[in-house]
Formats: structure tokens, C-alpha cells, sequence
């Protein structure tokens, strides 16, 4: 790796670190954030949400212009939004404000995640490129450990307002370092937004995002929720209509004639509903049965977070060495018997010989499958279409999770018992072992990128 290229990397990985710290660190503010703004339960569920409906929203939007302005420009942009909108956060002297300017964040947050990751694309190939993937994996999980534990130090010795204001410290390191950053030479034909396929986008994406997350709270059959969810479908559809007929679509979908994206796709929507429903239903288990404090629930994912920090630079290393295939097909199923494992667990759930066992199984299978996984998505595209694809493999992960999360009650009952946790962590491993099927069937390996 040379020196530029190293500096590329931590760009990319202080970027993608400042957006997955702001999604982890909120959560153990809110109560703070509530005894001082007010707004009840709802508000500190808007606080969160806000953030998460906006930046999946738009980052269709925000991958496409990294493809066609630059990864440096639209990286320098996000940092500047997401530093202003932190500024606001910080300050907001009402429960209102706090969640417009966190709605502010997250569309800031869009600007950064695909580019993080379009700008390693760009920069490394081959072999160097998986190892390099594993690097920003393994560093970003960081933002996972370090979030609620730097939440915590904050608010319990400090204020819930410095969980924001302290963005400010890496947004700045991270312009200073993004000045040694080339700028990337016009494209010789001037970009074109496809203003109507953006705003089709934004709310094909958005609102079935706000439906999935509200109905957790209003039910299906609230109007606002469902009225959101059908004007979302055909909002996609309208869009997916646009992107076939319009001269430069936003999203070209001939990427999706691409084996290996459409595979590793489809691999990423089983793949991350088990993670997601798993951990949201470990979490929950923990406490309301187990009687853990949200601390200790919190320590539960701490060999995960170590897992990933030490072995996924190796994993993405090897997945450039010998192809992610096997990877991708042998990862999920290694987690799936964790999961099988915690399925076992008795209302008391012993922490060192219920809980940690098979949460580290499971973190030992999703280490191998994530760096490969990103590696396989992104290394089929060509390099200049690396953004969009880097936005549409997020966005399926982020929907996924949200339809896995939403469908829990289906699988667990309308409260979680001992039997409920069981049976969702079976489902969870199911999603996993069918996500490693898929890559073991579909995923080839030493493909050169597509110009598409």
C-alpha cells in the first residue's frame, strides 16, 4: 500500500466512522435527551428515526452523485453537512429541532457512506482492494463498540449535547487529511441529474422506510402507515420505470445483469434480516427476560465488536487471495449455528456459558462473510459505477433489516417469551444458512468489473 493509498483508507474509514458512530451512540442519550426537551417516548423514537429514514432515503441519490461529481466532492460536502448538522443538534433548545437537525444528519450521512467506499474502489484493485475493504470493516465495527460506551462516558460525566459536538474533532481531521486527496478530472460529457428519478427514489425508498419503522408504534392499520407504505411501492415503481427509459438513469439497472451484484444482493437481503432480527431480538431477550441492565445487554455484543476489529482485515486479505465465494457460503452458516446455539438459552441466560458461545460462533462466521461479501458486490462493478452500487448494496441491507425487524412480532408473539427468542433465533439462523446457499450457489469468483 502506498502512502496515498494509505491515506485514501482513513479517509474512507474516519467518513463511514463518523456516520455509524452518530446511529450507535444516540441510543443511550435519549433519556437525558428527554428529561431536558421533553417529547416522551415518541420523541426519543423520532430522534432516532429521523436519522434512519433520511440517510436511507437519499443514498440512492448520494451514490449516484459521487459517480458523477467525485467521491472527494461529495465526501467533502457530507462532512461539512453532518458537522453543521451536529452544531444544531448540540444546541437545539427544543424536541423539535433536535429531530429536524438529526433528519439533517442523515441526509449528510448519505453523502458519506457510499463514497467511503466508492473512493477505496477507485483507488485499490484486485487483491490490495479486498484487504483494504477488511481494513475499513474492521475499523468501522469500532464505531459499534466505541458508541455506546463513548455515549455513556458523555452523558453520565458530561452532557448528552457533547455526543454531538464532539463529531466536530474527526470532521475536522478528516477535511484536513481529504485536502491531500486528488481531484478527480471532469467527466468528458457533462453529468445530468435525473431530477424526476431522484425525487422518485427518495420517496420509493423513504416511505416505505417511515411505514416499516411507525408501524412498530401506529400498527398496519393506521392510515398514515399504510397510506405511506402504498404511495412508497408505487413511488419504487415509478422510479424502476423512470431508470429503464430515461437517457442517464440515476440507478443504470444493466447492474443488475451483473452476476455477481445481483447474487451478492440477494445474499445481503437474507444475510442482514438475520442479523438484524437476531440482535434486535438478543437485545430485547436480555433484558425484559433475562433481567440484564442495558449495559450489560450492551457488553453482549462486545466479542462481536472484537471479532470483527481482529480477523476482518485477514478474511477480506484472503477473500482477495482466493476468491469471496466460499467465504460468502461458509460465513453465514458458522453463524447460523451460533445462532442455533443461543436458541438453547434458558430465562436465566448465563452470560459466560449460554450467551458467549455462541455469540462468538456467530461473530466468527460474520466476519467471514462481510468483508467478502462487500468485496464481491463492489469488485464487479466497474470502478466509476462504484458508488451507486455501493448505495444500492446499503440500501438493501437497511430495508432488509427494517422488514426482518417489523415481521418480529410475527415470529416471537405479541410478547417475548424464553419460546418466542427460540423460535427467532432459528428463524435467524434459516436467513442465514439461505444467504450462504445463495453465495455458495451464485458467487464466482476472479470476475473482472462489468462496464455498465
Amino acid at each position: 500500500m502506498t502512502t496515498y493509498q494509505r491515506r485514501v483508507l482513513i479517509v474512507a474509514i474516519l467518513a463511514s466512522f463518523i456516520s455509524f458512530l452518530d446511529g450507535t451512540v444516540i441510543n443511550v442519550a435519549l433519556p437525558a435527551i428527554e428529561r431536558e426537551l421533553g417529547g416522551g417516548l415518541a420523541g426519543q423514537q423520532w430522534v432516532v428515526d429521523a436519522y434512519l429514514i433520511t440517510l436511507t432515503a437519499v443514498i440512492l441519490l448520494a451514490g449516484s452523485l459521487s459517480d458523477a461529481y467525485g467521491r472527494r466532492r461529495v465526501i467533502f460536502w457530507g462532512l461539512i453537512g453532518f458537522g453543521g448538522a451536529s452544531v444544531l443538534c448540540a444546541i437545539a433548545p427544543t424536541d423539535e429541532f433536535l429531530i429536524v437537525s438529526r433528519g439533517i444528519q442523515g441526509i449528510a450521512g448519505a453523502l458519506l457512506v457510499p463514497s467511503s467506499l466508492a473512493i477505496i474502489i477507485s483507488n485499490f484493485d484486485g487483491p490490495k482492494r479486498a484487504r483494504a475493504i477488511g481494513q475499513w470493516t474492521a475499523w468501522t465495527s469500532t464505531a459499534f463498540l466505541a458508541g455506546p460506551l463513548l455515549g455513556g462516558v458523555l452523558v453520565d460525566f458530561a452532557s448528552w449535547r457533547l455526543v454531538f459536538a464532539i463529531n466536530v474533532i474527526p470532521i475536522a481531521l478528516t477535511l484536513w487529511l481529504l485536502r491531500g486527496i486528488h481531484v478527480e478530472p471532469p467527466k468528458p460529457v457533462k453529468p445530468q441529474i435525473d431530477y424526476r428519478g431522484a425525487v422518485l427514489g427518495v420517496f420509493g425508498v423513504g416511505l416505505p422506510v417511515f411505514a416499516l419503522i411507525e408501524q412498530q408504534r401506529l400498527g398496519w392499520g393506521n392510515p398514515v402507515v399504510w397510506g405511506a407504505m402504498v404511495i412508497g411501492v408505487l413511488a419504487f415503481a415509478g422510479f424502476i420505470w423512470n431508470e429503464r427509459h430515461v437517457k442517464q438513469p440515476m440507478l443504470p439497472l444493466s447492474l443488475f445483469a451483473v452476476r455477481n451484484f445481483w447474487v451478492g444482493n440477494l445474499a445481503t437481503v437474507f444475510i442482514y434480516a438475520g442479523l438484524s432480527l437476531g440482535n434486535f431480538l438478543l437485545t430485547i431477550f436480555l433484558q425484559q427476560v433475562a433481567g440484564y441492565s442495558a449495559t450489560e445487554a450492551g457488553l453482549a455484543s462486545l466479542p462481536s465488536t472484537i471479532i470483527s476489529i481482529s480477523l476482518s482485515t485477514l478474511f477480506g486479505t484472503l477473500a482477495g487471495k482466493y476468491g469471496s465465494r466460499w467465504f460468502m457460503a461458509a460465513g453465514p452458516v458458522i453463524g447460523a449455528v451460533g445462532w442455533v446455539l443461543l436458541s438453547q438459552v434458558t430465562p436465566e441466560a448465563n452470560y459466560l456459558t449460554q450467551v458467549v458461545p455462541g455469540t462468538v460462533v456467530f461473530s466468527l462466521g460474520l466476519v467471514m462473510t462481510v468483508a467478502p461479501l462487500t468485496a464481491a458486490v463492489l469488485g464487479a462493478i466497474d470502478p466509476e459505477r462504484a458508488g451507486i452500487a455501493s448505495a444500492v448494496n446499503n440500501a438493501v441491507s437497511r430495508v432488509a433489516g427494517l422488514v426482518a425487524t417489523a415481521a418480529a412480532a410475527l415470529i416471537v408473539g405479541d410478547a417475548l417469551t424464553t419460546g418466542g427468542f427460540s423460535r427467532g433465533a432459528i428463524t435467524t439462523a434459516i436467513l442465514l444458512v439461505a444467504g450462504g446457499v445463495v453465495s455458495a450457489i451464485g458467487i464466482q469468483n476472479a470476475k473482472r468489473p462489468a462496464k455498465v
